[in-house]
């Protein structure tokens, strides 16, 4: 802040500062040089004579105050009234969002809105998801904390400081979980004659999705195919065991049962799902 003062001539100048105090009741105000608030940050300037330049540091909102400069001479004590009205505002348009690289179910996730702008204790921040404000969960200061991380907790986040407009660029929050929800389904393959076959299929949900299926016969404990097809060519009941680098999981069993009659084949397919039970039956003559 810029200043100059004179004074008349004959004087001299004994002592020099910058306060925020008037002086009330005759009582001297404080040196701002001396608070441990400002005389890290505050610079004074000027000199003794006329120049009262000073140079504040570090501005926060909370600076935002009217300020005095004080002169005292071998006779007389002076205020600058009115004093200089100090307004700092906040910027908030560099706002960004930290998280995590990785992100699996189960996780205690930290998100945290930073800004290089010096913010005061009083910010309060607002998070969002998907463009929508959270309203669920509250924040610690300018940090988000996701306990037990849900799938349903995937998506973009972004962050803004109470009063002000600016919302920070969104980060995605990819969350990892092991296959769920695995099942098998089947189609038929090949003609209707000796040969013909069931091929069952796995299916799971999964991120990332599952690459690697094992296949089972019920009560056996070695793999009996792999991949996430399956040709089923005799009876039994068979699973699937899908895998991903975060666990796997197996679904329900299903029952093939397969009869030779005469002059037909008679493949029977047994299923529980969602605790429905299905059989589906097919007759096949042979030529």
């Amino acid at each position: 802040m810029n200043c100059t003062y004179t004074y008349p001539t004959g004087l001299q100048i004994m002592r020099v500062f910058w306060t925020k105090t008037q002086v009330i009741n005759n009582v001297e105000p404080p040196d701002l040089s001396e608070d441990p608030e400002y005389s890290q940050r505050l610079q004074y300037l000027g000199d003794k004579q006329q120049n009262c330049h000073i140079r504040l540091n570090h501005v926060t909102p909370n600076d935002s105050h009217m300020y005095y400069f004080r002169f005292i001479t071998d006779k007389y004590k002076w205020l600058g009234n009115p004093g200089v009205t100090l307004n700092v505002t906040l910027s908030v348009t560099d706002l960004q969002v930290e998280s995590p690289e990785r992100v699996t179910e189960g996780d205690s996730v930290r998100l945290t809105c930073k800004s290089s702008c010096t913010l005061t204790d009083r910010a309060t921040f607002i998070w969002y998801r998907n463009s929508q404000p959270l309203t669920e969960r509250r924040d610690r200061n300018n940090e988000l904390l996701l306990q037990s991380v849900r799938r349903e907790d995937a998506g973009r986040y972004s962050c803004a400081v109470h009063g002000h407009n600016h919302i920070s660029p969104a980060v995605q929050i990819n969350v990892m979980y092991p296959p769920r929800n695995v099942s098998v389904s089947f189609i038929l393959s090949g003609q209707i004659w000796p040969g013909y076959s069931v091929t069952l299929i796995c299916s799971s949900d999964s991120n990332p999705p599952a690459l690697n299926f094992s296949w089972f016969k019920e009560n056996e404990s070695s793999a009996v195919g792999s991949g996430q097809s399956f040709s089923a060519l005799q009876s039994g009941r068979f699973y699937c065991q899908a895998h991903n680098q975060h666990g796997s999981q197996r679904s329900d069993a299903v029952t093939v049962t397969v009869h030779h009659g005469a002059g037909r084949n008679v493949i029977v397919i047994a299923a529980t799902s969602g605790g429905l039970f299905f059989i589906i039956i097919i007759i096949l003559f042979i030529m």
